[in-house]
């Protein structure tokens, strides 16, 4: 018998030590070497002897991935070193002006290498090592701090929780979920009546984030790390610092390429956007570094972004799928939307059965017919969107398709108006528009009624229960409860929502409402020149556009359509009734900062950012500066997060407006001697 059968102690330690080593074949390798029957019993038994024996127990032992109680809140960390944005490359082009600058900044005669390797699409972390265990892990936060959450790091099974490697250590990361694991998560989900996660990326970005870490241990994330901070006192380059963390254990993406000139820092590119499809994880792009240490130490960095390293954007993915047939949607505004209803088809993380086709013009532009193989691909890498045909694959059976004249939700004849695209119902009863528009007045950056979705909306329409949003204030929780899938308590939060509604503020309301033109900063700014809805109301359509028009980033046509909408018989009716049920509150009075250091410059917001983009709009306005929906000629800086459309990026250029990462702008938020 072999002294681990007869001694705890030693049996204890050769599963550990056997169970992290499948742990790491699997989820680092991806190369399990033995069933989930022949794992599973492994661990049974190392829980069985530890319940038996719980000195055996030590804080890293594989039973104990899932460590402490659900959290009220996640406490902000600083990093150890800020988390930097990488400036963007979109052509070969920038590449090589990249590789000049590079090699310009160096000493003469010095030679750089580069490293290309894949930009992971997850949810950016920080780790740090001390005395060889993982003592702290965040996100990325704004750059300069980040939501400490080592807990929910600790459960994924990928990430060793100790370290043959005593000296600091600071890591960079990225959560990410497989594809397949999504793929197998979203089943379990849908199986149990729970929504599915839209992407792998949505799913490991707001699972990291959860407050109990046992829910966040029933869900396949990894990590994949990316950055050394402690780089040149750890390996002599970026290359050799990865294939040190491999070797202790530590998961990396394997996918790095060192390149010795342009030509094949281009190539390496290229590569990686061909296997896309191929890798388990999203990618979005490629990330193209300095090599060796020391020359990124020379290189240094701008305020902005290190210089020594440069992400190429990939083209947003495409995918061919066969056109089933065109649907016709209805908004909110009566325009009418067709809808490509496809073939399911995987497109950049998610299962795609729907696009958008905008409208008839563009419709005609693609020539594209019922049963045509279509490419679709995601606007921003969110919205999918028909882009293409292949007209070649025809087999003479596709049919072509006309708008409806009639509006298909109430057979209202349709109208276009002078200048536009789009086809709209002119029925303001059309139970379509009416639909939108509560649904719309009900959104969380409107009046947050979380509880009045699209179902609900849909009954409460269908049953004459609601024909516009002031009715939801008219509602008796009797009837409610009467609906199909509520009951009393349901319906009791219902109309607690809506009751709770009544207390936003001006602003809320007309963003609800919903004025042509009139987005959520500009329903701000129109609230604070009005102050109260019952003022607002006084305003004579002369008094509207000249007040309007005073307003900043207000042009002709915004001051227009404040006085039009103002004065619209149906739709002033609508304000006078929620006025008579007390809905909004006076808006607060807006806070200037003379002498803040953002007074004199104004700021388009845009992309997805680390918290709600309310807040960032109150830090700007509290700051001294002005915030304005869209990016016009004046705009000082285009403020972006993740997921950003070139649209915006590409009217900054235009209008000379300077783009800042949002670590940026808290940079100039921030008191001089901060």
């Amino acid at each position: 018998m072999s002294p681990t059968a007869t001694d705890p102690a030693r049996r204890h330690a050769a599963l550990v030590a056997e169970i992290r080593a499948h742990d790491h074949r699997y989820y680092v390798l991806d190369d399990p070497s033995v069933s989930d029957a022949e794992y599973d019993a492994l661990l049974r038994e190392l829980k069985g002897l530890e319940a038996a024996q719980p000195e055996l127990a030590t804080p890293d032992s594989p039973t104990r991935r899932v460590a402490g109680a659900p959290r009220s809140d996640l406490r902000t960390v600083p990093h150890v070193a800020p988390m930097m944005s990488l400036d963007n490359a979109y052509a070969e082009a920038d590449l090589a002006d990249f590789v000049r600058r590079v090699t310009e900044g160096l000493p003469a005669g010095a030679r750089p290498r580069f490293i290309v390797e894949p930009k992971l699409d997850g949810g950016s972390v920080e780790l740090v090592y001390r005395e060889g265990r993982l003592v702290e892990g965040s996100t990325r936060g704004d750059g300069a701090s980040g939501e400490e959450i080592t807990h929910n790091l600790r459960t994924i099974r990928a990430l060793p929780v100790t370290l043959p490697y005593h000296d600091p250590l600071t890591l960079r990361g990225e959560v990410v979920l497989y594809r397949r694991d999504l793929a197998r998560l979203n089943a379990a989900r849908e199986a149990a009546g729970e929504p599915p996660f839209a992407n792998p990326r949505n799913a490991a970005t707001g699972s990291v984030r959860l407050l109990d870490p046992r829910e966040v241990a029933r869900r396949p994330l990894r990590v994949l790390i990316w950055q050394v901070v402690e780089g040149p006192a750890f390996a002599p380059s970026h290359s050799a610092a990865l294939d040190r963390l491999a070797a202790l254990g530590l998961p990396t993406h394997r996918a790095h390429v060192v390149c010795d000139d342009l030509a094949a820092v281009t190539a390496a590119i290229r590569d990686i956007d061909a296997r896309r499809p191929d890798y388990p994880y999203e990618t979005d792009g490629a990330v193209v570094k300095v090599d060796d240490f020391r020359h990124q130490e020379v290189l240094g960095a701008t305020s902005k972004f290190p210089r020594w390293a440069i992400a190429y954007k990939f083209q947003a993915e495409r995918a061919a799928t066969r056109l089933l047939a065109i649907t016709v949607q209805v908004g909110r505004t009566g325009a009418l939307t067709p809808v490509a209803e496809l073939e399911p088809v995987r497109l950049a993380g998610t299962l795609v059965s729907r696009a958008s086709l905008h409208n008839e013009d563009v419709i005609a532009g693609l020539d594209v017919r019922i049963g045509d193989l279509v490419e679709v691909e995601k606007a921003g890498e969110i919205i999918p969107q028909v882009v293409g045909v292949r007209a070649d694959q025809r087999t003479g059976d596709e049919r072509a398709f006309a708008m409806p004249e009639r509006c298909p939700a109430c057979e209202t004849p349709v109208e276009r108006r002078e200048g536009e695209a789009a086809l709209r119902c002119p029925n303001r009863r059309c139970p379509a528009v009416v639909k939108g528009a509560i649904e719309h007045y009900c959104r969380r950056f409107a009046m947050d009624i979380d509880s009045v979705g699209e179902a609900l909306v849909d009954q409460l329409v269908a049953r004459g229960l609601v024909a516009d949003v002031a009715d939801l204030y008219d509602l008796q929780a009797a009837a409610v409860a009467a609906l199909d899938r509520m009951g009393a308590k349901s319906a009791e939060n219902v109309i607690g929502a809506i009751r709770a509604s009544r207390e936003r503020p001006l602003e809320r309301l007309l963003t609800g409402v919903g004025i042509e033109h009139v987005g959520q900063v500009a329903a701000r700014q129109l609230a604070e020149a009005a102050g109260t809805l019952a003022q607002l109301l006084t305003w004579s359509p002369e008094e509207a556009r000249e007040r309007a028009a005073a307003i900043a980033g207000f042009g002709p046509k915004m001051a227009e359509s404040v006085a039009r909408f103002l004065h619209d018989p149906e739709s002033r009716a609508l304000l006078e009734r929620l006025l008579a049920r007390e809905v909004s509150r006076p808006q607060p009075a807006a806070v200037v900062a003379a002498g803040g250091p953002l007074a004199g410059a104004s700021f388009c917001v845009t992309g997805v950012l680390s918290r709600k983009r309310e807040d960032v709009h109150a830090a700007i306005r509290a700051a001294g500066g002005e915030v304005h929906d869209k990016v016009r000629k004046g705009t000082t800086y285009l403020v972006t997060g993740e997921k950003v459309g070139k649209s915006k990026t590409d009217a900054a250029r235009k209008h000379g407006a300077e783009i800042l990462t949002e670590a940026e702008l808290d940079a100039k938020l921030a008191p001089p001697d901060a």
